[in-house]
């Protein structure tokens, strides 16, 4: 205990306050053995004094003080004992009269206690008991004076660490990231030890830079400690670091290095998980002597110490090991053994796990032995262990509170539903497919508030429910998850988008079946995580597709580019198809080519009108015909094609995955003579079923209200000719435009007031608290034309693209300011002021969207290239919009034609594609109106091969509903 000067405050007395200070140098110093010496001196001293309270307290001080270096030294059994004793001590002093300075001392005497008992059972496996230490002193610490945080934050970081054990990484990182944020610079060793729990939880889910930068910062504040223990123990760290990064060489030296320490202090349990990862490595070289031989230490030590979670780590690992050499009924021991500790301790979370190697195992040895009649109950066996556990793994994202987080551990979850469906593709059955991929593109549904609900198991006997997990040839229910309180689950909301799981799927409207029935209840059951929600969905609406025959395909990656399609609307029928990886990704990046990239700009748009596919006729064909082969599968196109000589044209509605999301499907050559996919049918996107649009009452009836016109609106800050300047040209430039304006003010009502159609171009009066105006009045439809910002892929994050209106850094918004501009985000449009105020509107009820927008703006629709789709369009969607015109990728300008692909300045393909998408937002049919014109510019591509008819314009332009 210091005073504001940092100087100690006298507690005992010399000599008994200077041996602890010296105690503790030597704990700090992580010279275990040295303080331990000190402590069993001041024991044998405190011992010998007459009894008395203030003497059992100084007993208790010094046991608590000692159980706190037994457990930092791993010995879990003596530290447990010191620390029991000392709690002991502190019960029965606690009606002894004490003044307040002696209260508060007793107190934090026994909050010390509580924390440091939780300590001990999280590190033997206890976890549930642990987590009961934990609420016993999260009822006492409001009693307790703790003006510098530090108890408070002790306590935080040990919920997180219980939480990291139980392997909740969402949960666990949201709590560290608010205790972060809340603990004072006063108690920087639980900020340096939140810090590396970050480091921590980055690492073990994917998201490897930021881990590294959590790890640096911890390492800098252990050093301004003098925490020399702490700072030996990052090593170890960073080696865990480069292990989840397969930098094997580098992880080998440190793990090496950190384990030399660990010996010599005699920490064993850090030794112990040190010569676990050296096992593995080993392993990885070929030594099977040397993992052999390593992970046994392992196991001993862990054994010995008594930390019986570790333990099973490694028993796992020893359980792929023996597959590895062949051993399989000692890889089936083993891994029973393992499964059986998880569930007791209800570290569901690894069970799930277990069950994936045995599923694998299953898988590998089916590729390399023949089972004859009994191979379909052996598929059966891996499907019934890997598809619940993999729909485990992906539930676990709900846990994260941000999009990037989710994303990068869905990419670790997603070699589990891979391995589901090449099982179901073994097996042969078309209807699980079909399910697997609608249950897939169902999506995650935008929570406003609260974290993703645990599951509490049913007390039905296991084996009517699914087959038992753990079944070694061919679990009990858990104790659910921990959530956060209502003060993180707000916080959060700050911080990112939140998700919850997805509908149930409706499959068949005459028997009721949702999708992956049996292996969602199998999921839940065993692992205690909500899989989906409890509303139910059908898996498509088809009340109001009885005018024209409509098939829904959805696309869903899992290595394989898996299809499923759906006839309705006079048409019945369905299927499923496949795309190797290997020839989807050719293609895609064959596309992907012959477009703008991320973050090229100008040079980007003069690759491609020099040498992208796009803007040559003859490359474009051998890429329409190169994705067609690639993606779409011919029994689908003779489908089309019988129906469309039966009962019209139909529609397509297209819910493409995240990796096909960029395909211009209305381009695919699907037959002889350059036959596209438009020829056939009119295109449209979906968006997943996930997705949930408000109910807009005040909405004006159809041909009422305003139509609101956005165009080219002047971005404070940025002047005509910078990278966010005009669109359009100068005001009147594009008599195409201008009669466009002309022409809706003479139909009805506009938005903003116009004296003449000019004044329709870079206004500047043009912001989010004005179009929240004419939005809130109702209005009939949106047409924007603008900058529109996309976030990159890579970050996960689709609710961080942007438009860009007239607003300024005074505009309250949820993006940054770039210069003196803010601009309006999805996740404004999404989220409102929720996170800004605690009387916040959500967006939906600040920007109510008109039945029909258009977005016409770089990458505006790019919303499905994303994991979770909560990007502009999308966004716009669950705002109310029943139809969202959006582009694919970055547009060309007027001037982009103009300057770079030689053509008059009288030639307008950027304005006329304004005019195309407008006039089909007045058509009762608008996929219909658009694919006409999209159908008249191909037609004119084919016959003159005219750059201002190039693909490259007016195939971005996609037409997106429900």
């Amino acid at each position: 205990m210091t005073d504001e000067s940092d100087a100690p405050i006298p507690l005992y007395g010399d000599p008994l306050d200077g041996a602890f200070a010296q105690a503790q140098e030597h704990h700090r110093a992580a010279d275990f053995e040295a303080a331990r010496a000190v402590y069993d001196e001041l024991l044998t001293v405190a011992e010998s004094l007459e009894d008395s309270p203030d003497v059992r307290f100084l007993r208790a001080h010094v046991l608590i003080d000692l159980g706190t270096v037994l457990l930092d030294a791993s010995d879990l059994a003596g530290g447990e004992d010191a620390v029991d004793r000392s709690r002991a001590l502190l019960d029965g002093i606690a009606s002894a009269p004490m003044g307040p300075r002696g209260r508060r001392m007793w107190q934090e005497m026994v909050l010390r206690t509580l924390i440091a008992k939780a300590d001990a059972l999280r590190r033997t496996g206890r976890l549930d008991e642990a987590l009961a230490c934990l609420d016993e002193a999260s009822a006492v610490l409001p009693e307790f004076d703790d003006p510098d945080g530090l108890r408070g934050a002790e306590l935080g970081l040990n919920r997180v660490l219980l939480l990291m054990d139980r392997g909740e990484w969402g949960t666990a990182e949201e709590q560290a990231a608010l205790l972060l944020s809340s603990t004072p610079a006063s108690a920087p060793e639980p900020r340096a030890r939140l810090l590396t729990a970050l480091g921590v939880i980055c690492s073990s889910t994917g998201r490897f830079d930021a881990a590294e930068d959590h790890f640096a910062r911890a390492e800098n504040a252990f050093r301004a400690l003098g925490n020399a223990g702490e700072q030996q123990t990052m090593l170890a760290h960073r080696a865990s670091l480069a292990l989840e990064r397969g930098e094997l060489d580098l992880a080998e030296r440190l793990f090496t290095e950190a384990s030399a320490f660990f010996e010599e202090q005699r920490r064993f349990g850090e030794l112990a998980v040190c010569e676990q990862a050296r096992s593995f490595l080993a392993g990885r070289r070929g030594d099977d002597t040397g993992a052999s031989g390593l992970m046994a230490a392992s196991l001993e030590r862990f054994t010995r110490l008594g930390a019986s979670v570790a333990a099973t780590d490694t028993m796992l690992m020893g359980a792929q090991q023996a597959y590895d050499r062949g051993d399989i009924e000692e890889m089936k021991r083993l891994a029973q053994g393992a499964r059986d500790v998880y569930q007791e301790r209800g570290v569901l979370e690894r069970c799930a796990q277990v069950d994936l190697m045995l599923a694998r195992t299953l898988e590998d040895n089916l590729d390399r032995t023949d089972h004859g009649e009994h191979e379909r109950r052996s598929v059966d066996t891996a499907l019934s262990l890997a598809l619940p556990a993999a729909l485990a793994l992906a539930a676990a994202r709900h846990d994260f509170v941000t999009a990037h987080a989710r994303s990068q551990w869905l990419q670790l979850a997603d070699e589990a539903m891979r391995l589901a469906f090449r099982l179901a593709v073994r097996r042969q059955d078309q209807g699980l497919l079909f399910e697997l991929v609608e249950h897939r593109c169902a999506g995650a549904a935008l929570a406003l508030s609260g974290a993703a609900e645990s599951v509490t198991p049913s007390t039905t006997d296991p084996a009517q429910v699914f087959p038992d997990a753990a079944m070694k040839s061919y679990g009990e229910p858990g104790e659910g998850t921990m959530t956060l309180g209502s003060v993180a689950a707000e916080a959060a909301s700050s911080a990112g988008l939140r998700v919850a799981p997805p509908p149930k799927v409706r499959t068949s409207a005459e028997t009721g079946r949702i999708a992956l029935q049996e292996y969602i209840a199998g999921a839940e059951f065993r692992y205690g995580r909500r899989i989906v929600d409890e509303e139910e969905v059908p898996f498509w609406f088809t009340d109001d597709l009885t005018s024209r025959p409509v098939v829904q395909v959805r696309l869903a990656d899992a290595g394989d580019l898996f299809m499923t399609w759906t006839w309705a609307g006079g048409a019945r029928g369905f299927g499923t198809g496949q795309g190797p990886a290997g020839e989807v990704d050719l293609a895609v990046a064959e596309l992907a080519a012959a477009l703008p990239g991320e973050g090229e700009g100008a040079a980007g748009m003069r690759r491609v009108f020099a040498s992208g596919a796009l803007a040559d006729p003859e490359a474009e064909r051998r890429l329409a015909r190169t994705l067609a082969e690639a993606l779409w599968p011919e029994g689908l196109t003779a489908q089309i094609r019988q129906v469309a000589e039966r009962a019209g044209r139909p529609l397509i509605r297209i819910q493409p995955s995240p990796r096909v999301a960029q395909v211009p499907w209305e381009l695919l050559a699907v037959g002889e003579d350059d036959v596209r996919l438009i020829d056939l049918a009119d295109v449209v996107t979906t968006t997943p079923t996930s997705l949930r649009r408000q109910h807009t009452p005040d909405r004006p009836e159809d041909g009422g209200g305003p139509v609101v016109l956005v165009l080219d609106p002047r971005v404070p800050g940025f002047r005509a000719d910078s990278p966010l300047g005009s669109v359009l040209g100068p005001p009147g430039s594009a008599p195409e435009l201008v009669e466009l304006v002309r022409t809706r003010l003479g139909a009805g009502p506009v938005e903003p007031p116009l004296g003449a159609p000019v004044e329709a171009f870079r206004r500047t009066d043009l912001d989010r608290d004005w179009l929240s105006g004419v939005l809130r009045k109702g209005a009939r439809r949106l047409l924007y034309v603008g900058h529109v910002s996309g976030a990159p892929v890579a970050g996960g994050q689709s609710e961080d693209g942007t438009l860009h209106l007239c607003c300024g850094p005074e505009n309250a918004g949820l993006a940054e300011p770039v210069r003196a501009h803010r601009p309006l985000s999805a996740k404004d449009l999404l989220l409102g002021t929720l996170p800004l105020r605690a009387d916040g509107e959500p967006g939906a009820r600040i920007w109510p969207a008109p039945r029909r927008v258009a977005l016409i703006g770089c990458e505006s629709g790019g919303d499905l290239r994303f994991a979770e789709s909560f990007g502009l369009a999308t966004a716009m969607i669950h705002n109310g919009a029943e139809l969202v015109t959006a582009t694919r990728w970055v547009l060309p300008t007027d001037f982009a034609f103009h300057r770079l692909a030689g053509l008059p300045e009288s030639v307008r393909p950027l304005s006329e594609a304004v005019v195309a998408v407008d006039t089909a937002h007045e058509d009762p049919d608008p996929v219909h109106r658009l694919g006409g014109w999209q159908r008249e510019r191909l037609d004119r591509w084919r016959a003159e091969g005219r750059i201002e008819h190039s693909p490259l314009l007016w195939a971005a332009m996609a037409c997106i509903v429900v």
